[in-house]
This record gives structure tokens, sequence and C-alpha cells, in this order.
């Protein structure tokens, strides 16, 4: 049989989806214990005052029992007053999970189960995209899969900041691939979106791969990819490109993750600076062109990209 959770678990943090996996872990870990555990999952708002001795108050026949009372920062203070009462003696066989979502408020109770070492869970707000691109691996990990940098940062443009649906998105792809999942097998998925359209044909262009370049554009500009996005990420791809073959070795200044330079390294390896002056003037007509400038967006962008396919190859 399972070990079982521990007796007191503390879940802090305003991240609802890792507080919610968090609740489920410690109930999914009773359960491997003691199948027949009774849940008491409190929603916030939803303990009146004197409910809560009930709810942790031992069984008759001494049942196990996780009792989850959420939200634990906006409890008055006779509700807090009364956990920290059970607190000061707690029934053997009562599993705690509170969640409080960090900051100052309900600060006294937080000390109070603080003192008394809990488990503790952190659920923090994922801000920034290395965070997210973090969170993302770490799915397939949980599933002792791998996914490329490359095709995280795909997903994460794509989906968003959401961690749900970067969850679910994680979950759609282990379920239908098998293996590592790479930048070709994500593009299956999110190519036609706004960000991931643009910098998908970028990079082709920048890599020679001129059909597969032209077929994602048609594709792009027939699901309504704005032009505007596309000229400005193949701006972007051949920049980097002078940008990381200035920087040398010490890329440091140039605000890349490090999986980002080898595969802007791995681009530049048939680039010289002559070509990358072509590449650049043609992105700048191209861009022109949507713009207005030209009748025919779709004839300025297949026609950039031919140039920039071209100027790869000059030495």
């Amino acid at each position: 049989m399972a070990a079982p959770p521990p007796p007191l678990t503390l879940v802090t943090g305003p991240e609802e989806f890792l507080v919610d996996r968090a609740v489920a872990a410690v109930i999914a870990a009773a359960r491997a214990a003691e199948p027949a555990v009774e849940i008491c999952d409190m929603a916030p708002g939803t303990l009146p005052p004197g409910t809560f001795a009930e709810l942790v108050s031992p069984s008759l026949f001494g049942e196990a029992k996780v009792v989850v009372v959420r939200a634990v920062q906006d409890l008055a203070t006779a509700q807090a007053d009364e956990i920290k009462r059970y607190l000061a003696d707690p029934a053997d066989q009562i599993v705690l999970v509170l969640t409080h979502s960090g900051g100052a408020k309900g600060k006294a109770l937080l000390d109070a189960v603080r003192k008394l070492k809990p488990e503790i869970v952190d659920c923090p707000k994922l801000t920034k995209p290395a965070e997210r691109m973090t969170f993302l691996r770490g799915e397939f990990r949980r599933a002792r899969r791998a996914i490329s940098d490359e095709a995280a940062q795909i997903v994460v443009d794509a989906v968003g900041s959401d961690l749900r649906e970067l969850a679910a998105a994680a979950d759609q792809l282990l379920a239908d691939t098998e293996g590592a999942v790479d930048e070709a097998t994500v593009a299956k998925y999110y190519t036609g979106q706004a960000e991931v359209s643009g910098f998908t044909i970028a990079d082709l262009a920048v890599e020679g791969r001129l059909g597969e370049a032209l077929e994602q554009l048609r594709f792009a500009l027939d699901t309504g990819v704005a032009s505007v996005l596309i000229t400005s990420a193949l701006a972007t791809g051949v920049r980097q490109i002078g940008k990381v073959a200035s920087a040398g070795r010490d890329t440091r200044d140039l605000g890349m993750p490090p999986w980002k330079v080898d595969k802007i390294r791995r681009q530049m390896r048939s680039w010289t600076p002559d070509g990358l002056t072509v590449a650049l003037r043609a992105v700048a007509t191209a861009d022109a062109a949507v713009k207005g400038a030209a009748a025919d967006p779709a004839y300025a962008l297949e026609k950039c990209l031919v140039t920039i396919v071209g100027a790869r190859a000059r030495r």
C-alpha cells in the first residue's frame, strides 16, 4: 500500500492551475493509501462558522479523511481561529490541505500554519516566457518524454500564458505522438497562428528551404495571417543572424536563450555579410509592398522569399 500524504499541506501562491494540481496530488496520494478515504473539498467562501470543527471531527469508525480549505486568506477571524485551535491538537486520521493566495492577507493564520512545518507547495504566477517554457518541458518530463526547445517555444508562442491551456496542449501532443516532440511535429498543430507562421516562414527562408517556405506562406495568407506580421518575422530572422554573427563567442548581451543562439548559429553557416545585406533590402522592399506600395502583397512576399534564399548562397 502506498504511503499516505503528510497530515498538513500548505499550498500557497496565486496560480490557480498549480494550486488545483497540488490539491489533486494530495487527494490522489490519500486515495492510493486508502481507497475509501473521504474527501471534503471546500470551495472558497463555503465554510460557514462552526463547519470546520465538524469537518475535522474524527469519524466514528476511524476512516481516513482529506479536508481541503481553499482561499484561507479570505476567512473571517472566527473561522481562522477554528483552524488554529484544531492545529493545536490535530486528529490522526485527518489530512488537512490549506490553500492561500499569497500576500499579507490572512498572515496570522499563515504564520501559525508555517510554525508546524507543513508540507509546502509554492504556486507562483509564471509571468515570464522562460518560466512557461520550463513548465511545458516539465509536463513532458512528467510523462517521461522530451520536447525540443524550438518546439516548446512554438507551443508557448501559440498557446499563450494560460497554464491550463499549455498543459492541455502538452496532453494533446503526448497523446498524438510518440518519442521526442520536435519542431516539425508541433508545426503540424500550430502553423497558421500569427506568432508561429511568420517565424516558421522566416526559419525556412534563412535555411534555404524555398519550397517549404512558399508553401507555408500561402497557408498563412489563406488562414488570415497579416502580411505585415510575416515581413516583421522575416526581418527579425535575418537581423538575428547578423547579431549572432557580430557577437562572436560572447552572446550574453543579446538577450537570447542559449537554445535560440545555437539555432541561429546553425542557420548562419551559409550566410555572409553581403548576403545578409541583400536579404534585408528584400525584406524592406516587401514590407513597403504589403503596406500599400504594391498591388499584390502575396507576390511581393513570394519574391522576397526567393531573394532571401538566393542571397543565402552568396559567397
